[in-house]
């Protein structure tokens, strides 16, 4: 739905420039010129769009939960790591963008989840996803929202990015966050709290085609995610009326879970050992998280995680 709305937004652009409303593209290319620092600047959301009937049956169609552990102060600042990235990133959209559930749960919180400032270069569809409160994944987007010293802030980065989603199989507990530290950077930089969040579930909406490490479609893909910023994972899942082949995510439950936050001082000059020591505890952090809750949603006790 994400890559087909942006596709949508981009084709009825060039309806406009081909057509009879050029002007009104010309219109919309000066407000992209003078609006463009707006995704690194805390975005634009809108609360109407967050509210749309239509992402209620959004959540209720896998269905989509969101599940506290622990109070957070909104007094503090905070950035939220969200784990896997899988294909569709349902769990982030469906709790942080859309519904009351943060809200309720975490009262005095704004989240902003950050995504790839790429999109933000589609006309129209940027304004879609500010108006969901989405925001740029930049440093300068980050340190925006981190840098609120009322606080009641929560950044909520994908960790694993665009990488990760080419180990979206089903079952797959892999995660691409060894060589990962530019999130643990700036929590101490902004003195924001860490907050390991694991989403069950989120690998199992889609199959995707086999592509183990040095295979030649694994090749392909990692160069073209190099070359173009976004990876391209060939997947599938259902239909409208039969559930052997299309691009419907399967009906799988997700529940995404948001761990305790680590403490974090602020450090504008952190040193290697430093994040190198932060980042080991947001590890062990994140691994007895899920080793909590795994079997309360179908993960089998031998299973654990696999950082690379």
């Amino acid at each position: 739905f994400f890559y087909l709305t942006g596709q949508f937004c981009c084709g009825f652009f060039v309806i406009l420039i081909l057509g009879n409303f050029w002007f009104l593209a010309v219109l919309y290319l000066l407000w992209l010129y003078l609006d463009w620092e707006t995704p690194c600047a805390g975005g634009r959301r809108s609360q109407w769009v967050r509210g749309w009937t239509v992402w209620k049956y959004f959540r209720e169609y896998f269905p989509i939960h969101l599940i506290k552990t622990s109070d957070l102060n909104p007094n503090h600042n905070y950035l939220l790591g969200f784990h896997p990235h899988g294909v569709l990133v349902a769990g982030a959209f469906g709790n942080f963008c859309t519904g009351p559930s943060f809200k309720n749960l975490f009262p005095g919180l704004t989240p902003y989840l950050h995504i790839m400032p790429i999109w933000f270069g589609c006309p129209f569809f940027r304004e879609y996803v500010m108006s969901a409160g989405m925001v740029s994944a930049s440093k300068e987007s980050v340190s925006y929202v981190l840098n609120n010293e009322g606080g009641g802030h929560a950044s909520v980065i994908v960790i694993g990015g665009a990488e990760e989603s080419l180990n979206a199989h089903p079952g797959s507990l892999t995660l691409n966050i060894l060589k990962r530290k530019g999130f643990i950077k700036m929590a101490l930089k902004h003195g924001a709290h860490l907050v390991p969040v694991f989403s069950f579930g989120e690998n199992e909406l889609f199959k995707q085609v086999a592509n183990p490490k040095g295979s030649w479609l694994r090749n392909v893909q990692e160069k073209l995610q190099k070359m173009m910023g976004f990876a391209l994972p060939l997947f599938h899942a259902r239909g409208i009326f039969q559930y052997s082949f299309g691009l419907i995510p399967y009906r799988q439950p997700i529940h995404t879970v948001v761990g305790s936050p680590i403490p974090v001082k602020r450090n504008l000059n952190p040193t290697t050992e430093e994040i190198d020591e932060l980042h080991a505890l947001y590890l062990q952090k994140l691994r007895q998280l899920f080793e909590e809750h795994k079997r309360n949603y179908g993960i089998p006790e031998h299973k654990s995680l696999i950082f690379e």
